[in-house]
C-alpha cells in the first residue's frame, strides 16, 4: 500500500492547522520546562494510574471476598485467570487495530474507545454485584486501561520530538506514580474509616472507591482529548477502506520489518526480558511481604512508598537520559535490578529490609518503564508508530507469564523460595546480552 504521509506532508498539514492556541501549546511552560500539549499528554498518566493502583491493592482484596462469600475455594487461580484473559485480549487486538489506527484521524478514535469502555466498566464494578460479573467487568476495565494506553504511547511521537521524549515519558511515569496516590488515599481513608466514621458498610464504601477512581480517570483525560492532534499518519480517511483491506498483510509485512531492523529487534527481545523481570519482583515483593506476617495497612504504606519514590528518581532518569542516552540508563536499571534480586534472594528476611525493597524498586521502576517507551518511540517509524507499538504491547503483555512460572517451577523443584527468587535474574542477565550486542541508532 502506498504511503501518502511523510514529514514534509506533516508539516504542512500542521501549518494549515495550526492557530495561536497552538503555538501557545508547543511553547514551553516556565519551570517545568514542559511545553503546554506535554503537559495535557502527562495528564492521561495521572488519571489512568489511578486505576492501576485501585487494582493492585484493592480490588484483589475485594474480588477474593466475593469469591469467598460465593464458596469459591480457589481464589489465586481465578484471579489469576482473570488476568491473563485481560492480558491475551490485548495481545491479539492491539497490532491490527494499531495499524489501522495509523490511518489519519483514528488514533485519537480508537483511543476514546478503549478509555471510555475502561471508565464506564470502572463504574459498573461498584455495582452490587456477585464475583463472576465484578471479574468479567473488571476484566473489560483492564482491557480498556491497557488498549487506551497503547494507543496513548504512540500520541508520544505527536506530542514531542525526539529529543524531548525521554524527559516528557519520564515525566509522565513520575507524576502518574504521585498522582495516583492522591485518589487512592480518599479511596483508602473512605474504605477503613467509613464504617466508623460514618456508619457505613465497608463493601459499600469499597465499590464507592470504584466511582472515585473512574471520575478522577476521566478528569484527567480531557486536557489531553482537548489538546491532541495527530501529526503523523499513513493513509488519509478516505483511504480507509483499502487501510483496513491491507491491515492483516501489513500485519506480517511490519513483523518480518522488526525481525530485519538487527537495533529494533534486539531492543525487543532485551523489553521482552526485562519487563518480565520488573512486573515479577513487583508481584513476588507483596508475596514476601504477606509471607514475612505484615499486615494489610503495612503492605499498603509500603505501595505508597514506592509510588513517592519512584516519582523523582523516575524525571530525574529523563533527565539524565537527556545527557548519557535513554539506553544507557536502561542498561543502569537492569543491572539494578538484578542488585534488587540478589537482595530480595539473600536478606530479605525482616520488615526493615522489605522497606528498603520497596525503595530500591521504586528507584528504578519508573525510569525503566519509562525511557522503554521513549526509547522504543524513537526506533520505529513515525507513520507506523501504533502498528508498531502493537508488537511492543504483544512484548509486554505475554512477558507478564514467564517470571512467576519460573519462580513458581524453581521454588517447587528445589524447595527453596530465595532460589526461585534468584531464578528472575536469569530474565535480567539475557536482557542484558541483547542490549549490549544491539547497536544504539538513536546515539550520534
Amino acid at each position: 500500500m502506498a504511503e501518502q504521509t511523510n514529514d514534509a506532508a506533516s508539516t504542512t498539514a500542521d501549518t494549515i492547522a495550526g492557530t495561536t492556541a497552538d503555538t501557545m501549546d508547543d511553547a514551553p511552560t516556565a519551570g517545568m520546562g514542559l511545553t503546554a500539549r506535554e503537559r495535557k499528554w502527562i495528564a492521561y498518566d495521572v488519571g489512568n494510574s489511578a486505576f492501576v493502583l485501585l487494582s493492585t491493592a484493592v480490588v484483589p482484596i475485594y474480588a477474593n471476598s466475593l469469591l469467598e462469600a460465593a464458596g469459591q475455594n480457589d481464589i489465586v487461580s481465578t484471579w489469576g485467570y482473570a488476568q491473563t484473559v485481560a492480558s491475551l485480549v490485548i495481545a491479539v487486538l492491539m497490532p491490527l487495530l494499531g495499524s489501522i489506527a495509523d490511518v489519519q484521524g483514528m488514533k485519537v478514535r480508537f483511543f476514546c474507545g478503549f478509555f471510555g469502555t475502561g471508565v464506564v466498566t470502572c463504574c459498573a464494578m461498584a455495582l452490587p454485584l456477585s464475583w463472576l460479573p465484578f471479574l468479567v467487568f473488571y476484566v473489560l476495565a483492564t482491557i480498556g486501561l491497557n488498549g487506551s494506553l497503547t494507543f496513548y504511547d504512540s500520541m508520544l511521537i505527536d506530542t514531542t520530538t525526539n529529543e524531548r521524549m525521554d524527559r516528557v515519558s519520564s515525566h509522565g511515569y513520575g507524576w502518574g506514580y504521585v498522582g495516583s496516590t492522591v485518589p487512592f488515599l480518599v479511596c483508602i481513608a473512605l474504605i477503613f474509616g467509613g464504617p466508623a466514621l460514618l456508619g457505613l458498610d465497608t463493601a459499600f464504601c469499597t465499590r464507592i472507591s470504584f466511582l472515585i477512581t473512574a471520575v478522577w480517570w476521566a478528569v484527567f483525560t480531557i486536557p489531553l482529548l482537548t489538546s491532541y492532534r495527530q501529526k503523523h499518519y499513513r493513509a488519509t480517511r478516505d483511504q480507509l477502506g483499502a487501510a483496513v483491506r491491507g491491515t492483516f498483510h501489513e500485519l506480517g509485512s511490519t513483523f518480518g520489518k522488526i525481525v530485519k531492523n538487527k537495533p529494533l529487534w534486539m531492543f525487543m527481545l532485551a523489553f521482552f526480558f526485562y519487563i518480565d523481570a520488573v512486573n515479577t519482583v513487583i508481584t513476588m515483593s507483596t508475596s514476601y511481604g504477606t509471607q514475612l506476617g505484615l499486615d494489610s495497612t503495612q503492605l499498603v504504606i509500603a505501595l505508597l512508598v514506592t509510588q513517592f519514590v519512584a516519582f523523582p528518581c523516575a524525571i530525574l532518569y529523563g533527565r539524565l537520559a537527556g545527557r548519557f542516552g535513554a539506553k544507557p540508563m536502561i542498561v543502569i536499571a537492569v543491572v539494578a535490578y538484578m542488585c534488587i534480586v540478589f537482595f530480595a534472594a539473600f536478606f530479605l528476611r525482616s520488615e526493615v529490609q522489605f522497606w528498603i525493597l520497596a525503595i530500591l524498586v521504586g528507584m528504578f521502576q519508573g525510569g525503566i518503564q519509562a525511557l522503554s517507551r521513549s526509547y522504543y518511540g524513537k526506533l520505529v517509524p513515525k507513520t507506523h508508530a501504533n502498528e508498531y507499538y502493537g508488537f511492543y504491547d504483544i512484548f509486554g503483555k505475554t512477558a507478564s507469564i514467564i517470571g512467576t512460572f519460573l519462580v513458581a517451577t524453581t521454588t517447587t523443584i528445589t524447595g527453596d523460595a530465595s532460589i526461585g527468587v534468584l531464578s528472575i535474574a536469569i530474565l535480567l542477565a539475557l536482557a542484558l546480552v541483547f542490549l549490549l550486542l544491539q547497536k544504539d541508532p538513536t546515539r550520534r
